[in-house]
């Protein structure tokens, strides 16, 4: 799955609550109440995993947005 490597969808969980998911993951990485934390949440994860893509799904299932989250500020980044 290349250029998904780094992405987390939030969708609609089958218990109504709201789930931060990976891209080919078996299970949800967190589960939440309302989509704003859902959206927190992943938006927290791309920052310190070096960026990447957030796709928020409706509660149709279809992609409604899509986010750009860039790296935070790693204390340690790579050497190169």
């Amino acid at each position: 799955m290349a250029g998904q490597a780094n992405s987390r969808d939030v969708v609609r969980h089958e218990d109504g609550q709201w789930a931060v998911t990976k891209p080919g993951g078996s299970r949800a990485s967190a589960l939440f109440p309302t989509q704003d934390e859902a959206i927190r949440r992943a938006t927290e994860i791309l920052t310190a995993d070096g960026g990447g893509e957030l796709r928020i799904h409706g509660t149709d299932g279809k992609v409604r947005d899509q986010r750009t989250i860039a790296p935070g500020n790693d204390p340690h980044p790579p050497a190169g």
